[in-house]
């Protein structure tokens, strides 16, 4: 079941998005589940609906806060065919991602604490493997914003986009190999490649419709993009589609999709469908 609540007028300026899912799981057991499939907290203040999150049958829901911040929740699905769902209406003020071409890049001794656990390796980005790769493309470049968007124009460039080529263990390094991937390769290598020149970046995830836009084939997906520290703050970037965009909704952040799993299982599972929207709302119903 599709659940839209009633669209709204946006504030002069503004736009409405409606953006939700659909799961449908087959489970032999029951079966422990941690989602992170909130808006996040960061979007509290633009939720016009909000995103409740809807189980069929109905179960228990205890809701947590992670590491990084991100709103998740944990559950048991019951034996059997099991439904999460979720839709919700947010304010989003029209503007695509911000560009600041005189951002610079920091130091790495003057960079605050928080930020320093982005310039690690982690589960899919290998910057040991790729440091040498790194250096040899981006050394002699720009540094702060220039040198993110000189890595955003390699990686796009570099791997071919296919919904065919989704495989949920590749890494940077084989994505980088491999040449074939979905936005989430084209992040973790963006990712990569970062550390490896000392700007700290951190992995994202979320719903990107073709908000604006024209539409873009094929089936509608959760996305996943990256933002990096310069400047004293942080700049969304986005490899796969290499352009700022409008209607960006984050879900939750980490340092690559590891930390940011939208579903975790703790059992035998079957997903056996997957729907997601975000759509522009003009009308007042």
């Amino acid at each position: 079941m599709h659940l839209h609540p009633p669209a709204t007028n946006g504030l002069p300026g503004d736009l409405n998005l409606r953006v939700g899912f659909e799961m449908e799981y087959l489970c032999p057991q029951p079966t422990p589940m941690i989602l992170a499939l909130n808006v996040h907290y960061s979007r509290s203040a633009d939720l016009l609906y909000p995103d409740r999150l809807l189980t069929s049958p109905a179960v228990p829901v205890m809701a947590y806060r992670d590491l990084f911040g991100n709103w998740c929740s944990r559950l048991v699905a019951p034996q059997g065919l099991f439904i999460l769902s979720s839709t919700a209406l947010l304010r989003d003020s029209g503007r695509a991602d911000d560009v600041a071409w005189d951002a610079e890049q920091h130091p790495v001794e003057q960079l605050p604490e928080a930020t320093l656990v982005y310039l690690l390796g982690s589960r899919y980005c290998e910057t040991d493997q790729l440091s040498d790769a790194a250096w040899a493309l981006f050394g002699h470049g720009p540094t702060g914003w220039g040198r993110v968007q000189a890595i955003c124009d390699f990686v796009h460039q570099h791997i071919t986009f296919g919904y065919e080529h989704a495989r949920r263990t590749r890494s940077a390094w084989e994505g980088f190999q491999e040449k074939v991937g979905v936005c989430r390769d084209y992040a973790h290598l963006a990712i990569a490649f970062c550390r490896c020149m000392n700007i700290p970046a951190r992995y994202c995830t979320g719903y990107l419709g073709d908000i604006r836009i024209p539409a873009v084939p094929g089936p509608m997906d959760f996305a996943g993009w990256f933002e990096a520290y310069l400047g004293n703050r942080w700049y969304t970037f986005d490899a796969r589609n290499n352009t700022p965009r409008i209607g960006r909704v984050l879900m939750a952040r980490g340092r690559d999709a590891c930390d940011v799993a939208l579903v975790s299982t703790f059992g035998p599972n079957t997903l056996q469908r997957f729907t997601v929207w975000a759509d522009e709302v003009h009308e007042t119903l």
